[in-house]
């Protein structure tokens, strides 16, 4: 479970999340969803412990930069930092170390790299990859270590079309495992209908929330975004 309350966040005068609180069950996609500059990014580096910031976030109970966090979080970036010089297994093999993890720790790994097309570039340099392989390299270190949390910013830039297949069935995978899930996006299409609640953000706070069983609400998650974004009454 992910629990952020009352964060705020300043680059000197400029106010880049107001005030942000949200939690994410288990079980649970959410999902920030908003035009370029809402903020959406900047909560998302708070609560992977990049920023620092006002309030409070906790992550299954625990600080957010703790050891026992990160331990149990899993990061994909907006943009893919990748090291040049090791290879797309040695990722894995760096991320296993790094989280202690068993040896079957490979299976899982061999899967990762064959679901999204990798497998047999699992040889390459990180400099040799494409923006598109780095991004699914990404994917595949974030969650080789079963992580409670995953927090996701703009997850599917540069995919191409298979890899967002698969990564769309990886997220429902993943809730149903048990997983919270935190989706940043700006793209409303690359979320369909698999989150349960949406978060709208303008201006660094949150404009609207929307739960997707709400069966009173007869809007579409689209037409309030863009009577929201557009300002439209």
């Amino acid at each position: 479970m992910l629990n952020v309350y009352n964060v705020t966040k300043k680059y000197g005068k400029i106010t880049a999340n107001n005030n942000i609180s949200l939690s994410v069950k288990d079980s649970e996609i959410a999902i920030l969803i908003g035009p370029n500059g809402a903020g959406k990014s900047t909560i998302i580096k708070c609560i992977a412990g990049l920023l620092r910031f006002e309030g409070k976030i906790d992550i299954s109970g625990y600080e957010n930069k703790s050891l026992e966090a990160k331990k149990i979080l899993g990061y994909v970036p907006e943009m893919p930092a990748v090291y040049d010089l090791l290879t797309v297994y040695e990722h894995l093999e760096f991320i296993a170390r790094a989280y202690e993890l068993k040896e079957n720790w490979k299976i899982y790994a061999n899967e990762l790299l064959e679901r999204f097309e990798l497998l047999d570039k699992k040889d390459k340099l990180g400099k040799e990859l494409s923006k598109g392989m780095q991004q699914k390299l990404s994917i595949c270190t974030a969650i080789l270590h079963k992580p409670k949390v995953i927090i996701f910013d703009e997850p599917m830039v540069g995919l191409d079309p298979h890899a967002i297949k698969e990564l769309k069935n990886l997220f429902v995978e993943l809730k149903e495992g048990g997983a919270s899930l935190l989706i940043s996006t700006h793209m409303l299409d690359s979320v369909e209908n698999y989150w349960d609640v949406a978060h709208i953000m303008m201006n660094g706070s949150f404009a609207a929330t929307k739960y997707n069983n709400d069966i009173d609400n007869e809007k579409s998650l689209e037409e309030l975004f863009f009577e929201i974004t557009e300002n439209k009454n």
